[in-house]
C-alpha cells in the first residue's frame, strides 16, 4: 500500500495547511472551507496522473488533434459533514464523476469512549470502478473503515483512493491493516504522530465541520 504525504514535499498544498491549522485563520469560515476544497484540487489532480487514458481524434475548427481522454469510470465518496468542501475540490476536477455520500458519526457511551455509526448511504454501483474517500481528518481510521465496508454494499471497486488533509499515525496503520493493500493508495496532507484521550488529531486542526459550518449544538 503505498502512501503519498504531501508534507514531505513543500508546496502549496503546506500554505493551505498552515492557514487551516492557525486559530486566527480558522475564524473564516469561508476561507477555511476553500483551502480544503483547493487541497482536494491538488489531490485530484496527482491522482489523475495515476489513472489510464485512451486517445480519442477530436475535430477541431481546423483540423483533428489526437487527445488523451480519462478511461476510467470514477465515483467520488465523502462523509459527511467535515467532507463535503473537500469533496468538492475533488468534484471540480472529475466533473464527470458520479458521487457517494455516507453519514458517519460518532455515539458516546462515556466522555473519552464512543462508537462509530452508519446513519445513511447513497452511492451508485462500484463494480470495476475507481472509488476516491475525501474525508479531512483521520484521526483513528474506524469512520473511513466503516464508510468503505457500507460502500462495499455497492459492490466491488477495482482501487480505492483514501483521501485525507490530516491523518494521525495510528489511522495510517489502521488503514494499512484493514484495507486490501494491494489496490489502495492513501494521499494526505500531513501525518501527525498523536491522538488525544478524545481521539483528536494532536496538533491536528481541531473539529472541521464545526470550522467549516459553525459550531453544532
Amino acid at each position: 500500500m503505498e502512501i503519498i504525504n504531501f508534507d514531505s514535499t513543500p508546496s502549496l498544498v503546506s500554505q493551505y495547511m498552515s492557514e487551516l491549522r492557525d486559530i486566527n485563520v480558522q475564524k473564516d469560515m469561508l476561507r477555511f472551507r476553500r483551502n480544503l476544497e483547493r487541497i482536494g484540487e491538488i489531490m485530484a489532480y496527482e491522482i489523475s496522473k495515476r489513472m489510464t487514458y485512451r486517445t480519442d481524434e477530436v475535430i477541431t475548427p481546423l483540423d483533428t488533434a489526437s487527445c488523451h481522454v480519462l478511461d476510467e469510470k470514477v465515483v467520488l465518496a465523502t462523509i459527511f459533514r467535515a467532507g463535503i468542501p473537500f469533496h468538492k475540490g475533488f468534484l471540480d476536477y472529475f466533473d464527470h464523476a458520479e458521487n457517494a455520500f455516507v453519514s458517519a458519526y460518532r455515539k458516546y457511551k462515556e466522555k473519552e469512549n464512543f462508537d462509530v455509526f452508519i446513519e445513511y448511504i447513497a452511492s451508485p454501483r462500484l463494480d470495476g470502478k475507481t472509488l476516491i474517500i475525501a474525508d479531512p481528518m483521520l484521526a483513528t481510521g474506524a469512520s473511513m473503515e466503516l464508510s468503505y465496508r457500507a460502500l462495499l454494499t455497492k459492490g466491488e471497486p477495482a482501487h480505492i483512493h483514501v483521501t485525507s488533509v490530516i491523518a494521525s499515525q495510528v489511522a495510517i496503520d489502521y488503514i494499512k491493516s484493514t484495507f486490501p493493500e494491494n489496490k489502495t493508495t492513501v494521499w494526505v496532507g500531513a501525518i501527525d504522530n498523536e491522538i488525544n484521550a478524545h481521539s483528536y488529531i494532536v496538533p491536528g486542526l481541531g473539529d472541521a465541520g464545526d470550522l467549516a459550518y459553525g459550531i453544532k449544538e
